[in-house]
Parts: structure tokens; sequence; C-alpha cells
């Protein structure tokens, strides 16, 4: 699908930040827990997170001058995720990184290159006050990310696409696999070229917008390994797979990438996508929400959080001044202005009575603050980034491109993530 996504993805989801130190420090050394002084932060490369990371910190510089705060976008070149794991390596990470992705982490400790905020004074406290049930984003029983701001994923869709196929665009009643499928098949039947499309590319980040959103609402919220083993061989699995393999078998999703932003140019009805997309299709497309399916169309299902933390890492010389601006950068306030400017959601509790002002000015975002209410995550485990790519590589040869079975990808994902987790 577009590269909407691409952009969001391979920047912002696939670990979107990088940098260097504050103060830097070679060979990954540790900084100073109580160290005060500047800092360096970086900040995705979204425009409009740019922009309220740009106010956050002139806010903080202007009443404190010992302590200044020097903030950045994320550099032009490799991916994000290469050039933080390079910059712990080389001892130049920066203080702090907004936009990480929690699937990274695990990796991040394993190098040494987090700092367990745990430790801190407070820290945990300060984590789970904020963010309420967050145990899944502990890594070893401490919290080496504070989970920042999520973008659950739902079924965004085209009203006019969907009138024009004969579904009421206010109320599509598709929230069961079958009527799901019965639309898509009539959306395709009207013209459209694609029912919804799925990114089919191969990237470890991929099935958090195509099988993780339905295995999570098939299940209510068993996320891809428990207990140090892969839970998606089962029934549930099993059905998901299933769902998705008709779309390709019937050609109501492409298996080759788009060459634009298909939602923008007509040639797909549906995309599954967060808040985030919201702004890009203000000015061309009429667009509805709708929760993602299930095999029995319960009401509430649970969905990908596609959430974002915040890391703090251990070249930091000025941890001080590091985990005070941490705190200072998602108070009540502060994640205000990052709902107002991005339409992202904080990851606090009491989301709509917090802010109940915006979404009574910004209805089209009041069902992803209700979705926020029933996600789940990517789970905390050794290997995570290649867990996940093993698991893409095996559902997009069956699931895709229908090379093998859904049973032989089910059985040799999980036994492949089993023994990564292991490790």
């Amino acid at each position: 699908m577009k590269k909407i996504r691409a952009a969001a993805l391979i920047g912002a989801v696939a670990l979107v930040a990088t940098g260097c130190s504050a103060g830097g420090g070679g060979g990954g050394g540790e900084g100073s827990a109580g160290g005060t002084g500047s800092i360096d932060v970086w900040l995705s490369n979204n425009e409009q997170e740019v922009a309220w990371g740009t106010a956050v910190v002139d806010a903080w510089n202007a009443e404190h001058p010992d302590e200044q705060v020097n903030a950045q976008e994320i550099p032009a070149g490799s991916s994000s995720e290469e050039a933080i794991t390079a910059a712990i390596t080389a001892g130049t990470a920066p203080c702090l990184v907004y936009n990480v992705a929690p699937a990274a982490v695990s990796g991040w400790v394993k190098q040494g290159g987090l700092v367990d905020l745990s430790s801190i004074e407070g820290g945990s406290d300060y984590i789970t006050e904020r963010g309420g049930e967050v145990d899944s984003y502990a890594t070893d029983g401490s919290f080496y990310q504070l989970p920042w701001k999520s973008n659950p994923v739902m079924v965004m869709y085209n009203k006019a696409l969907f009138e024009a196929a004969g579904i009421d665009p206010e109320d599509p009643q598709m929230n069961t696999h079958e009527a799901f499928l019965e639309g898509s098949r009539a959306i395709v039947e009207s013209g459209v070229q694609s029912a919804i499309w799925p990114s089919p590319t191969s990237e470890f980040y991929q099935p958090w917008f195509d099988f993780y959103p339905l295995y999570l609402a098939e299940t209510d919220g068993t996320m891809l390994v428990e207990d140090g083993k892969s839970t998606f061989d089962s029934d549930a699995g099993r059905t998901v797979a299933e769902f998705w393999a008709t779309f390709y078998e019937e050609k109501l999703s492409p298996n080759e990438a788009a060459t634009d932003d298909a939602m923008s140019a007509g040639t797909t009805a549906m995309q599954l996508a967060g808040p985030w997309a919201i702004p890009s299709y203000a000015d061309t497309v009429d667009v509805g929400f709708m929760p993602v399916p299930t095999s029995d169309g319960r009401e509430n299902p649970t969905t990908f959080a596609d959430s974002k933390s915040v890391s703090m890492f251990t070249a930091c010389e000025n941890q001080g001044t590091a985990w005070e601006f941490l705190k200072f950068s998602t108070s009540v306030d502060n994640d205000g202005q990052l709902l107002e400017l991005t339409g992202q959601m904080p990851m606090r509790t009491g989301l709509t009575d917090t802010y109940s002002e915006y979404f009574d000015a910004n209805p089209n975002y009041v069902a992803f603050a209700e979705q926020a209410e029933a996600t789940a995550d990517v789970p905390s485990i050794p290997n995570s980034v290649e867990a996940w790519q093993a698991f893409r590589d095996e559902y997009s040869a069956a699931v895709i491109f229908g090379k093998e079975s859904i049973d032989d990808f089910l059985g040799n994902a999980a036994t492949k993530i089993d023994d990564l987790v292991a490790e």
C-alpha cells in the first residue's frame, strides 16, 4: 500500500530514531545516573512530531539554562534499527530516542545499550501510574522503555467506494470474517482494483498490519509468544491465516506492492491503519472506521496497539537530566499537545476523560481512543526482530503466494520462533 505506511514504518515503526550521544563516551560505557547538563534527543521525522518535539524542547530550555536539550530528526541514510544498533556499539547513542518500536528493545537490552528505568528512583511508579497495565513492556522484569503513544489498528475505508458497492458506509455490517469477505467481493465486483491492500513485502513488521491485529482480535489479546512459546499454531491462527489466504486466492488483495497511495488513488477501498493516517486523507478521501473483523463478530475486539516508546541509552552522560526531561515531555499537558498536533494516542489512563475537549472537537479520533482501551502489543522476547522475520517469511510463502500449506506455515514458523526465543 502506498508509502504513507512505508514512510511511517521504515521510519516510525521500524524504530524511528537514531543518533549521536549527548556527551558521548565510546565503547558503550555507562553514563552517570545522577548527572545533569545538556543532552541530545532524537525525534521521528514525522512533521507533526517534529513540531511537538520542538515546542517541548523550547519550553524546557526556557526554564533550564544549565540543562539544555538539543533535539534533531533522524538522519537520512540507513534504517533506524541499524543506526541505533551501530550507535550503541560505538558508544554514540543519544540520551533519549522517541518513537522506539517495542520489538527492538530486548535486543538492545542484550547489547547493553539501554538504561533500566526501573533502577531510577520512582521510575517504575511513574511508568505504571501514567500508563496503567504496562507489564508487557517490561524486559526481564524491568522497564527499559516508557510506553509513550499508540496507534490502534482499525479498518479505514473509503465511504464513497462502499456506497458504490452497495454497502452502507455508516453501518457496513462487516464485523464477521464471512461478512467482511462478502463485502470485499462486492467492492471488487463494483470495479475497484482491490478490496483491501495489505503490504505484501517482506519486512519483519508487516505482520502487524495484516495477520497480527486479526489474531489478537480472534484470541482476545493472546500475543504471538507467551511464556516462552509461540501461540499461533492453533485453530485461531489457522482461522486468521485462511481468512487472509482467501483474499489472495480470490484476488481481492494484490500480492504485489502498490506503486502509489492506493487509498487516495481509489484503487483500494480499505486499509488497516491507525489514527496517524487520518490527516493524510483529510482532503482526498471521506473515510470511515470499523474494528477488525473476527470469525464470530464479537463486540469490542482487541487489536494491535502499534505503540511506540521512549528509551534512555547507556552512553548518555547526563542521565539525571534525561530522566527529568522524559517525565516533562510525557506530562499531562505535553501528552495533550502530542494528541493535538499528531492525533496519536498518548498511552495514559483515562484518555478520553483527560482530553474530552479534544475528542469533542475531533470526532474522527473517538473510535481510535475507544479502541485504545482494547489493544495488545508485541511480546518482549529474545531475538524479537528475528522471530517476526521468521514469521513473515513463512506467512508470505503460504498466505500471500500460496507456495506452501497453511499448516506448514504455522508449524514451521512456530518451530523457528520457539528456537529463537529459547536462545
